[in-house]
């Protein structure tokens, strides 16, 4: 590679992950500048322009001096699945790695680093009618009731989606209504792979933990700093804007907490409490998905950020 000749042609692409509020961002900055690396954001949210504060996105100022690829690259409305961005992700690295760069993937979606890794399902599309049966079916009778109704079809699928969730919640009943089968099993019938990009190369990943009582420390105190930034007015404006509230990027956490305060459906105190509490469990799951994944060598991130040399130390 020209500005680090150092480095082997083959140098392994890093994914830096982990629970929320662990500081991934900090951690994958510090790396790009001591390895000549570019960031793909692998964040669900992070995508989509002006959602910025309750997404965590890095500022303008952190991302100054290294480039980072998939922020700010879609409309809120412009909602894109999984499949979507994964192939995004995977020619943003294709590019990455043509410039002679090291590609560092950072995210805390680990369904999508997974994805990159291994190639991802093709599930099958469902009918015009049933996808309106199903916003008909929300529209009358509520989340909440159709949650229950997924529940009893699809029980391990509706654990991984908020009530709330309108977009995950109609695509899951959908796909059920479709096919009478669950969405894991789906998934084992329509095992074909979309590309494999990661064909000859190999995945350095590092995981950022810190003891939970911490981590929960750091959320609340997120949440807090997300208030002093302005998030109820960036989430005010959104809406001012005509975005609809049902929009799935709008019914991520935080967002959606926010969008219940301003509808009056909650006091401030209650949704902050709320927000505060499912971005905890939201952490909490995170470390449950990236604990099945092999090969992942955890780090404290405040041991990585206080190293005079970050590579070294990881090392």
């Amino acid at each position: 590679m020209s500005e680090h000749p150092h480095l082997p042609a083959r140098f392994p692409v890093i994914a830096v992950l982990g629970p929320t509020a662990t500081g991934k961002t900090s951690v994958s900055i510090r790396l790009a500048q001591r390895l000549g690396g570019e960031v793909i954001n692998l964040d669900s949210v992070q995508i989509y322009r002006g959602l910025d504060i309750g997404s965590a996105k890095p500022s303008t100022q952190e991302r100054q001096g290294v480039v980072h690829h998939l922020i700010d690259i879609r409309e809120p409305w412009d909602v894109m699945d999984a499949a979507s961005c994964v192939r995004l992700a995977a020619r943003a690295m294709e590019l990455v790695i043509s410039r002679g760069k090291v590609p560092i993937l950072v995210g805390g979606t680990g369904f999508y680093l997974r994805s990159l890794e291994k190639g991802l399902s093709i599930l099958p599309g469902t009918s015009p009618a049933i996808r309106d049966r199903v916003r008909k079916m929300i529209k009358e009778y509520g989340h909440e009731e159709v949650h229950k109704l997924l529940s009893s079809l699809d029980p391990q699928r509706a654990k991984a989606i908020h009530p709330r969730d309108t977009y995950r919640l109609s695509r899951a009943l959908e796909i059920f209504l479709s096919s009478s089968m669950s969405f894991d099993k789906l998934v084992k019938e329509y095992d074909k792979r979309l590309f494999a990009p990661f064909e000859g190369r190999t995945m350095l990943k590092i995981g950022l933990m810190m003891e939970r009582e911490r981590l929960y420390r750091r959320i609340d105190d997120r949440v807090d700093e997300m208030m002093r930034q302005g998030f109820v007015e960036e989430v005010s404006g959104l809406l001012a804007k005509g975005l609809s509230p049902e929009l799935k990027p709008l019914q991520s956490i935080g967002y959606r907490h926010i969008i219940s305060y301003l509808q009056k459906e909650k006091e401030f105190s209650q949704a902050i409490l709320e927000m505060k509490r499912d971005t905890r469990r939201y952490a909490k799951r995170q470390l449950t998905w990236f604990r099945k994944e092999p090969g992942i060598r955890w780090f404290h991130p405040e041991k990585l950020l206080k190293a005079k040399d970050i590579w070294k130390a990881i090392n």
